[in-house]
């Protein structure tokens, strides 16, 4: 029996690369709301958090909304040859989209816990806020940055729902781990669709104990 690997390097890239993405996003969202006043933090953190409370297919809905070929948004990106919809690079607006929240709140939390006075003493010595950002902050917080990385990559490893609905399901195109397996599980086709839960399983697996 030979697998189609393609789901499998698809899944990973998107999940890759969005994880990039989510890293600095998430740490410059959690960074700047950390230092927020609470009333604003709370707002913010409603918006900010949304996309891991909602069902993904009403993610997915929403992003068709916004990058719908028929939307203002969407027809004006297909115009400069962006297109999200029905294509793989699709899938990584909307693994960064739901995943999004895991790496913002993991890494707020950990730069609320962390001792500001060396970030302080650190200005008294002259040194500039971005190397203390990323010299003294971020190693100081790398068990829950790293926390939220590894978190993040999961999740978008394993979306379904939103991306089932932006990007479809195309073989050798737009089509996922997790997409793959429903179409096989519908089709009645359960032995391949088991082997592919059990790839998406060992890689999950290894990336904990990994981390671990």
């Amino acid at each position: 029996m030979v697998l189609d690997l393609y789901p499998l390097f698809n899944s990973l890239r998107i999940a890759a690369i969005s994880t990039v993405l989510i890293f600095f996003l998430g740490i410059l969202a959690a960074y700047y709301v950390a230092k927020l006043p609470r009333l604003v933090k709370g707002v913010l953190d409603v918006v900010l958090t949304l996309p891991l409370v909602l069902p993904p297919t009403v993610v997915g809905y929403f992003l068709l909304l916004l990058f719908g070929t028929r939307r203002p948004l969407g027809m004006a990106l297909e115009s400069i040859g962006v297109k999200f919809v029905m294509t793989w690079y699709g899938g990584i607006v909307t693994a960064s989209v739901v995943a999004f929240p895991l790496m913002y709140r993991t890494a707020r939390g950990a730069f609320e816990s962390f001792d500001r006075n060396l970030l302080y003493a650190g200005r008294t010595l002259g040194l500039s806020n971005t190397y203390l950002f990323w010299r003294v902050l971020l190693p100081g917080c790398k068990q829950g940055i790293l926390a939220g990385i590894v978190l993040s990559f999961a999740r978008g490893l394993g979306e379904y729902g939103a991306t089932s609905m932006l990007i479809g399901y195309t073989p050798g195109r737009t089509a996922t781990i997790s997409t793959t397996v429903y179409q096989l599980w519908r089709t009645g086709d359960d032995l391949h669709a088991f082997y592919w839960v059990l790839v998406n399983l060992a890689i999950s697996a290894t990336v904990l104990l990994a981390v671990n």
